[in-house]
């Protein structure tokens, strides 16, 4: 066999969230459900900031693109895991390198959008009258294309080692969509290459977004320690309150995947932890930012009583 990407294997076996028949119609409900609000939620929230004008600040920015992420991350799964529940789990060796490079891209980009986030946040209570220079519509731009600039070369490296391994005759993909470590598991060639880059690149992908989130927080903590007035006081931590939930959630579900060794064992948890970073972060972003923020909350009632006069 011709070594590279000449593989013998032109499809993949996903396996799926579960292989017992009885939870099969359940699960596609379920998660039908949730990929359902999961569009409504970012779609709305992307068009309540399009809508009011107020909403239009670095903040609120960053927020819009972090739904439009979101929504687009739930989709490069969501539509095939709800096939494969009442279909066939088959997926093409194309159809699977594709969703593998989707998947890096939007889970890359939504590190950094929440690393911007946060240091909006920190300038925002940290440096109050620099806030609106510091913070500048360019600054913001800049911070967005780096964002999607190091997803881009991230999924690149991911996808491109991937597309070096041979498989031979192992297909069977244990877990519900193309993922990095259960795809590579298959690989009757060397994986040595594919490890190194995967540990260099999700290192550098999570280590610098914590790093910069720790250290935003940091400064916050102290400067919010020193505001006198309690009223201040609470108002500065129910304003990162929604984001230290969103990082929590996305980071820390990513880490149980893959800061873990892998084996069979760890896969089938990795499976049930990576329903919480691909289906479930998605769905609660919208809801955590709407319903602990009483901007958007008095913007949709705007909208509301607008279309009710």
């Amino acid at each position: 066999m011709e070594s590279g990407n000449s593989s013998s294997v032109t499809e993949f076996i996903l396996v799926g969230l579960t292989d017992q028949p009885d939870l099969q119609l359940p699960l596609f409900f379920l998660f039908l459900v949730m990929y359902l609000a999961t569009l409504l939620g970012n779609l709305g929230l992307i068009t309540l900031i399009g809508l009011n004008s107020h909403l239009h600040t670095p903040m609120y920015f960053f927020l819009c693109n972090l739904s439009f992420i979101d929504l687009c991350y739930s989709s490069v799964f969501s539509p095939k895991m709800l096939v494969n529940f009442i279909s066939n789990n088959v997926i093409s060796y194309r159809g699977c390198m594709t969703q593998l490079y989707f998947f890096s891209f939007f889970s890359i980009a939504e590190c950094y959008v929440l690393t911007s986030m946060a240091y909006d946040r920190y300038v925002a209570i940290c440096n109050p009258l620099l806030y609106n220079s510091t913070m500048s519509p360019r600054m913001c731009s800049n911070l967005m294309l780096g964002s999607y600039l190091m997803a881009f070369s991230g999924a690149m490296a991911h996808t491109g080692c991937m597309l070096r391994l041979t498989f031979c005759d192992a297909n069977t993909i244990n877990h519900y969509f193309c993922d990095i470590l259960p795809v590579m598991q298959l690989s009757c060639s060397s994986t040595y290459v594919n490890e190194l880059e995967v540990f260099i690149v999700v290192g550098i992908n999570v280590f610098v977004p914590c790093l910069t989130i720790f250290i935003s927080y940091g400064f916050i903590l102290y400067s919010i320690f020193h505001i006198s007035s309690t009223e201040g006081r609470s108002k500065a931590f129910s304003t990162c309150s929604s984001h230290i939930i969103a990082v929590s959630l996305f980071f820390g579900s990513g880490a149980f995947m893959y800061l873990k060794p892998s084996s069979a064992e760890s896969m089938d948890e990795g499976k049930i932890s990576s329903v919480f970073y691909t289906n479930t972060v998605p769905l609660l972003n919208p809801l955590i930012y709407s319903l602990r923020n009483s901007d958007v909350k008095l913007a949709l009632r705007k909208i509301l009583s607008r279309r009710k006069f």
